[in-house]
């Protein structure tokens, strides 16, 4: 027990700054979802009568974070009626990027005065159906900077991958370059302290003063990591179900296997 007077150690102080009251979510939906050909933006794909925003609304709310701030372009207005219909009181915003046929980087990069707002930020791509404990683990991990990571992988370039080096992040790409032990697919949801969310306006800033928007926002968070990889670290969620939604095969995945497990959890 810490005696009266006693300093908090330097993880309880991080756990405080970290707080659902200090933290602020950005979740990406702006996409096309041309691979899926649906006329429907993926982030309002409903499964059991709920649409993924609806659920990731639901997620961060349950975990005490509910100042929320969604890029949004292909088909807005339909994404924007269906924040109207939540009636959520507050605290949920739409920005609006209208670059967004150019890819992710440029949806992140509409939210750069958030990234510097001064707030610790978690970022989360719009087209994953997944346990919401999964937001719980993002948040309690001891890493300033952590990345959710599933050892559960199939080969191919598609998966982003998170390698793993001696214990330490030392490449995160589809087609990572230096050599590593291991390595597992990122979910698409991560966690930054002000510090790091700041630094990667700055560099999604360069990104798009360079004319180089076809990249995606993985290659600025790479930037990041590779610069100071001592400043990031990983949370194993493989125990946990979820799916990236690309192609119709994923929807079927997602509503035969996923749903089922995630059915009755808090936030779901």
């Amino acid at each position: 027990m810490k005696k009266p007077g006693e300093k908090k150690s330097k993880a309880a102080h991080a756990s405080a700054s970290r707080g659902p009251s200090s933290i602020k979510a950005i979740i990406l939906a702006a996409g096309r979802g041309q691979r899926l050909g649906r006329p429907t933006p993926k982030a309002l794909l409903e499964f059991d009568g709920r649409t993924l925003l609806e659920r990731h609304v639901s997620a961060l709310q349950a975990h005490g974070i509910h100042d929320i701030s969604i890029t949004v372009g292909y088909r807005s207005k339909a994404i924007r009626s269906e924040i109207a219909r939540l009636a959520i009181p507050h605290g949920v915003v739409l920005v609006d990027n209208p670059r967004y046929l150019q890819g992710s980087l440029v949806s992140l990069w509409v939210q750069r005065d958030r990234l510097k707002s001064g707030a610790n930020i978690v970022l989360m791509d719009a087209d994953v159906l997944y346990d919401p404990r999964m937001i719980g683990r993002l948040l309690n991990a001891e890493p300033p900077n952590v990345l959710l990571l599933d050892q559960t992988i199939e080969p191919g370039d598609e998966p982003v991958k998170i390698c793993v080096r001696g214990g330490a992040l030392v490449d995160f790409a589809k087609q990572p370059v230096h050599p590593h032990d291991w390595h597992g697919e990122s979910v698409g949801f991560f966690r930054f302290s002000a510090a790091t969310a700041a630094a990667l306006a700055e560099r999604i800033d360069d990104y798009v003063a360079t004319g180089r928007t076809s990249d995606e926002y993985e290659a600025a968070i790479r930037d990041l990591i590779l610069a100071q990889p001592d400043q990031f670290g990983y949370e194993d969620i493989s125990d946990l179900p979820w799916t990236e939604i690309d192609f119709e095969v994923d929807v079927v995945r997602a509503r035969r296997e996923i749903l089922p497990q995630i059915s009755g959890v808090t936030g779901a």
